[in-house]
């Protein structure tokens, strides 16, 4: 094909379908502001895929501080999410009716010193729970797990305690959204109706127009807070990772922080 109907077939493709512009990583220093209220330190990635056929875009990746959004971190109890997968394609849980009794173990947080379900232990984040499950699939399997999906840096190794926590596995902020984009499509190896499950325990809050999916993570030094929220013209991702000097004193910046960030954008009500 010469350059006078490659130009002519490029414009036909133009004038065809419609033109969506390719949005790559826009910087947000403003977001800076929500940090600094809150005296906190860390990243956002935001990735806004509402669509808006009047301003050509359908996806929009929005960072603040780029640099620590590539940065890898123990993924805390974030993990919960990918390791629910594991649990139920290996069958260590069956269902969200399965009863984890309590090990009559006194933990610090009160809600963690009862039996628990699938959904309670998400909620509450119940580690000894997830404990119970690493130890049943064993680090082969969840090695290999952590390979079919691509999980930060697939490593599970750990010389003591969770190797989700206390362990060599570790996912940056990019990563995390990347993820989560896969189990919102239903894309991940693992079949649709465990996919849908672990999406039904996520849910935080819901509106009539939008639901919020999400998690919470905590390493002792810096904590997480990963998920979306679904509206009708789509979904907005977002994975954030703070310092916490003054460690359970600063878990609530962790989602004070989002939720200012995802209000500004209108991907969350204002109050």
């Amino acid at each position: 094909m010469n350059l006078k109907y490659c130009t002519a077939f490029i414009v036909f493709l133009c004038m065809t379908f419609p033109s969506y512009a390719q949005v790559g990583v826009t910087e947000r220093s403003e977001w800076g502001q929500y940090f600094d209220e809150l005296n906190a330190k860390g990243t956002i990635v935001v990735v806004d895929g509402r669509e808006d056929v009047s301003q050509g875009i359908t996806e929009q990746v929005l960072v603040f501080n780029d640099s620590r959004a590539k940065q890898r971190f123990s993924p805390a109890s974030t993990f919960k999410i990918p390791h629910t997968l594991f649990a139920l394609d290996s069958g260590v849980i069956r269902d969200e009716f399965q009863v984890f009794k309590w090990d009559g173990v006194v933990r610090g947080y009160p809600p963690h010193n009862q039996d628990q379900t699938l959904r309670s232990a998400m909620r509450h984040s119940a580690l000894w729970v997830y404990q119970i499950v690493a130890q049943q699939i064993g680090e082969p399997k969840a090695r290999q797990y952590l390979k079919q999906i691509g999980y930060g840096n697939e490593d599970p190794t750990t010389k003591e305690g969770t190797y989700w926590v206390d362990g060599a596995l570790a996912i940056s902020a990019h990563e995390q959204v990347a993820f989560l984009k896969k189990l919102y499509l239903n894309q991940l190896p693992f079949k649709t109706e465990h996919q849908r499950l672990l999406k039904d325990v996520m849910v935080v809050e819901a509106d009539r127009n939008w639901i919020l999916r999400a998690k919470t993570g905590w390493e002792g030094r810096y904590g997480w807070w990963v998920g979306w929220v679904e509206w009708p013209t789509g979904p907005v991702f977002f994975a954030l990772n703070i310092d916490t000097p003054n460690r359970m004193d600063d878990l609530y910046k962790r989602e004070a922080i989002t939720r200012k960030v995802l209000k500004s954008i209108q991907a969350l009500p204002s109050d």
